[in-house]
């Protein structure tokens, strides 16, 4: 009701009703009929009666409505429908300063950010001297996982991870069984990676979250950070992924001053190792 109120005649294409209009959104009977529903059926639907309830019926009352994206979801949800899934607003396509603003404020710690293909987004100058992500090499991170010689070399943990990193991928790729763009990404990995492919058909799966890396890098020695994979909800198709030191092997301060004038000097020659 408080949505319904919110939208004027003229903004769903009828006529104001004149000065007989007792409230100035729509009524009932209208949204029933820009919705293609029958009247006590919608009101029905506003009471919060038992009532049989699809998607597209629902959508057409959203659209009308005008629901946001998050307005869309919480109707599926009353209507005690699963919610479709999350899409990214109109007028929040413009965040990247936002979240670029807080991957360097993450410093001196790694963070990046990965699209829902796992293509790198933007990463912050830790990212790039502790996990070796540079241009030429950071356009997907889960083929990078599995190519990229100095990461391998630089990751003490990297046999343990990569069971969980397939895993996770494969729970992506299930919450999306026909995206295009998940199954190009697959057949890529597929074929640079005999090992992504043996661990893909053991057909384990997990959700994002926490991963422990242990890194052993050539200026300051073994590093060992935990890596938190979170989403925006504003922005569902980003990942942020962020790594905060551990307790182990006197990390932070590593990190810290690795992001030092002196610590940057060394890294400007990074070693392989």
């Amino acid at each position: 009701m408080s949505r319904r109120a919110r939208v004027s005649p003229a903004e769903a294409g009828l006529p104001d009703g004149g000065p007989r209009r007792r409230t100035p959104g729509l009524r009932r009977e209208e949204v029933a009929v820009l919705a293609g529903v029958g009247a006590s059926w919608y009101q029905w639907l506003e009471q919060g009666r038992d009532i049989s309830v699809s998607p597209q019926v629902l959508d057409s009352v959203a659209r009308v409505l005008r629901l946001s994206n998050a307005e869309r979801r919480h109707l599926y949800v009353l209507a005690g429908l699963n919610p479709p899934a999350p899409e990214v607003a109109p007028g929040q396509r413009e965040m990247c300063d936002g979240l670029r603003r807080l991957i360097d404020t993450w410093m001196p710690y790694p963070a990046h950010i990965m699209d829902m293909y796992y293509n790198c987004v933007m990463y912050n100058d830790a990212a790039a001297v502790v996990l070796g992500m540079r241009g030429e090499n950071t356009q997907n991170c889960l083929v990078d996982f599995f190519t990229d010689a100095l990461y391998r070399a630089r990751s003490k943990s990297w046999e343990r991870n990569a069971r969980t990193v397939v895993a996770q991928f494969r729970a992506a790729c299930a919450a999306s069984p026909d995206d295009e763009g998940l199954r190009a990404v697959l057949d890529e990995v597929s074929a640079a990676s005999e090992e992504f492919t043996a661990l893909w058909e053991e057909r384990d799966i997990e959700d994002a979250g926490q991963i422990r890396k242990e890194l052993e890098h050539p200026l300051v020695g073994l590093l060992c950070v935990e890596s938190t994979a979170m989403r925006v909800p504003a922005r569902p198709d980003l990942t942020i992924v962020l790594h905060t030191p551990l307790d182990e092997a006197n990390t932070a301060a590593k990190l810290e001053w690795l992001a030092s004038p002196e610590g940057r000097r060394g890294a400007m020659y990074p070693v392989a190792g």
